[in-house]
């Protein structure tokens, strides 16, 4: 049988190779000794990291951390130290802003602050009648009241529904309604009126004492002038307990304010109100010593205590 040709593996084939020469290495080419994998036997020793590097490592973070954080308070207090200190504000500085708002932002005059506040009160109250030839009322009066309790109860002069049958009363929402007069003070020319229906917002006026008024001081009359309105017109209390008699001699009225805030035939019944918007009478007439029912610059109002009487109220 054939056998098959064994190498030699004897010392004389491994003379054969070459052995490489020192420095006989090429430029650029690694050592094989380096590069190749170390050999178990081998005599080298690996050194392991001392604990040193191990300790500085583990903190190498929370070094460059605290480093940071102090970094940036020396910053801050390098700014704040060289910051200019801050001026200690006066009164003048704040005299003077106040002055500047005031100049590029007008504020509103007194007049209409107290219209804001007593205009949801005030209502416009007609006086109605049957008309002979048509099946349509007829309005007999035109006048104005103010709601001064809080289920809807209006004041309102006498005169503006005396002689009507039917009585309507419109509110400032628009909402209208029947009313009937549920008590009179014809010393005072006052009446008082209940609607039928009242909104669901009504809002009642703020009644205030006549004791501490004096002449000069600002007022403000509400009402509808000639059905106009609501209309406002601004003025100041001219006299106080005057006597008004009417042009007819028929009633005489004491007791009573002087202003001359603008007023006219259906500013009757309308408030009279201080520039907080507090009423303090209720417009009953005008004087006028010619024919002409028309205003020049003497109105009278009941005092609110006695208008308040007439509802057995004790406001004050």
């Amino acid at each position: 049988m054939r056998r098959t040709t064994l190498y030699s593996s004897s010392r004389r084939s491994r003379a054969a190779v070459p052995p490489k020469q020192p420095g006989s290495k090429k430029p650029g080419t690694p050592d094989e000794a380096s590069t190749g994998p170390v050999d178990a036997s081998s005599n080298e020793t690996v050194h392991k990291p001392s604990r040193l590097r191990k300790l500085v490592k583990r903190l190498e973070r929370p070094v460059l951390v605290v480093a940071g954080v102090l970094v940036a308070l020396l910053l801050l207090f390098a700014y704040r130290s060289n910051a200019p200190a801050q001026r200690e504000i006066t009164q003048r500085d704040i005299d003077l802003a106040v002055l500047r708002t005031l100049e590029t932002k007008p504020m509103p005059s007194h007049a209409a602050k107290a219209y804001e506040v007593i205009r949801p009160s005030v209502v416009r109250v007609r006086g109605l009648g049957p008309n002979a030839s048509e099946d349509e009322d007829t309005e007999r009066g035109v006048g104005t009241g103010v709601i001064i309790v809080d289920k809807g109860t209006i004041l309102t002069n006498l005169h503006v529904v005396a002689g009507a049958e039917f009585v309507s009363v419109t509110f400032a929402d628009g909402t209208e309604s029947p009313a009937t007069v549920i008590g009179v003070r014809p010393e005072h020319d006052l009446a008082v009126l209940q609607p039928k229906t009242v909104p669901d917002d009504l809002v009642p006026a703020t009644m205030r004492s006549t004791s501490d008024l004096r002449p000069g001081d600002e007022v403000v009359a509400v009402g509808f002038p000639f059905g106009i309105g609501p209309s406002v017109s601004a003025g100041v209390i001219s006299g106080l307990r005057r006597e008004f008699r009417s042009p007819q001699g028929k009633r005489v009225l004491t007791n009573l304010i002087q202003f001359d805030a603008a007023a006219n035939p259906g500013s009757s019944g309308g408030p009279l109100v201080t520039s907080q918007g507090e009423v303090i009478g209720i417009v009953t007439a005008i004087l006028n010593p010619t024919e002409q029912r028309v205003f020049v610059g003497i109105g009278f109002a009941v005092p609110i205590e006695n208008a308040a009487g007439a509802v057995g109220l004790s406001p004050f």
